[in-house]
């Protein structure tokens, strides 16, 4: 317990995650999976091996605000594809590639936040078909995938790791500060990003790596799961049920998760609305915050998880009426 742990990870955690992927039909041996302190730092050791100033990278629009700071900071290009109810636009996605020559594309694809929408079938096959015909590599961040009711689609799934880098974690599911997490992808490149890891933070904590592991091993995950997603179900159900009664329009109707990405009206800012919430001490979250470069947007993204409070309600009911 004293000493650093191994780069890549504790042996044990990491065999068990080949069982894990091989159970959502992602054939992978230990030598292909990394761990890692959370998703963020998986997409970090991404960036940091293929990143370089002046790159385009793709990016879900809306998608993960934190991954475009991270990628701004190595001074990449970051290009926003939009997000329909069934994934990325592919007809867009095209274009962009076309146009501005990216290398990685990072999306998320099950239960995306913030719309919760999942990708489809087709949708993926499509993505795949585009990474192949202009040499791009697809990073798939599946952290919410474990509150899906079913089985899904992975990119990971219909490429087996060929073009697909899979990262998940356990922050969203057990705890924000256990920070385990992984990814997955070929050995070769498994190796090289394991080196990016080890020199720029040596090793990822096995204490909490040999925490996760008797999580797993001994059924408390899969309990805990099951009264997780039980939960949350009740609450979006609750909290989909009250916006539409003060007039909002659902983007899609999530199959799980925590996410909920609703609107008041087309014409409206989500930002001034979100501005004028903090001033009563109501914390939104405004779409703008979930784009790239910050555009403006109509949109809210809502955390089922937290919305057990009237007075979120009551400000919303006052807006619809203004």
């Amino acid at each position: 317990m004293t000493a650093y742990g191994t780069p890549a990870g504790y042996f044990p955690l990491r065999e068990l995650l080949c069982s894990k992927l091989a159970g959502i039909g992602i054939g992978a041996d230990v030598s292909q999976i990394v761990l890692t302190s959370g998703v963020t730092h998986a997409m970090d050791l991404v960036s940091r091996y293929f990143v370089r100033s002046g790159d385009a990278v793709l990016v879900d629009d809306p998608g993960y605000f934190i991954l475009f700071g991270g990628l701004k900071s190595f001074g990449a290009k970051i290009v926003g594809v939009p997000w329909n109810s069934d994934g990325p636009d592919t007809l867009i996605m095209e274009e962009l590639i076309r146009e501005h020559r990216p290398r990685l594309f990072f999306t998320n694809t099950i239960l995306h936040n913030p719309t919760g929408a999942s990708i489809s079938q087709a949708v993926a096959y499509r993505m795949l078909q585009l990474a192949e015909k202009y040499d791009m590599i697809l990073v798939e961040d599946d952290i919410y995938g474990d509150f899906h009711p079913s089985n899904v689609t992975r990119l990971a799934t219909l490429d087996q790791l060929n073009r697909v880098i899979y990262v998940s974690s356990y922050s969203k599911t057990v705890s924000a500060s256990l920070r385990v997490g992984f990814f997955a992808c070929n050995a070769d490149l498994a190796a090289n990003l394991c080196d990016v890891k080890l020199l720029t933070g040596l090793t990822t904590s096995e204490i909490s790596e040999r925490l996760m592991y008797q999580l797993l091993t001994e059924g408390h995950y899969r309990k805990h799961m099951d009264k997780l997603k039980s939960k949350l179900l009740a609450s979006r159900q609750n909290v989909i049920s009250r916006l539409e009664s003060l007039g909002f329009a659902m983007h899609c109707d999530p199959e799980g998760g925590m996410f909920v990405w609703a609107r008041l009206a087309e014409e409206c800012n989500a930002a001034e609305i979100a501005g004028l919430a903090a001033g009563k001490g109501i914390m939104l979250a405004p779409g703008n915050m979930f784009r790239p470069h910050q555009e403006p947007s109509p949109w809210f993204r809502f955390n089922v998880a937290h919305c057990g409070d009237d007075a979120t309600f009551d400000f919303l009911a006052s807006c619809s009426r203004s």
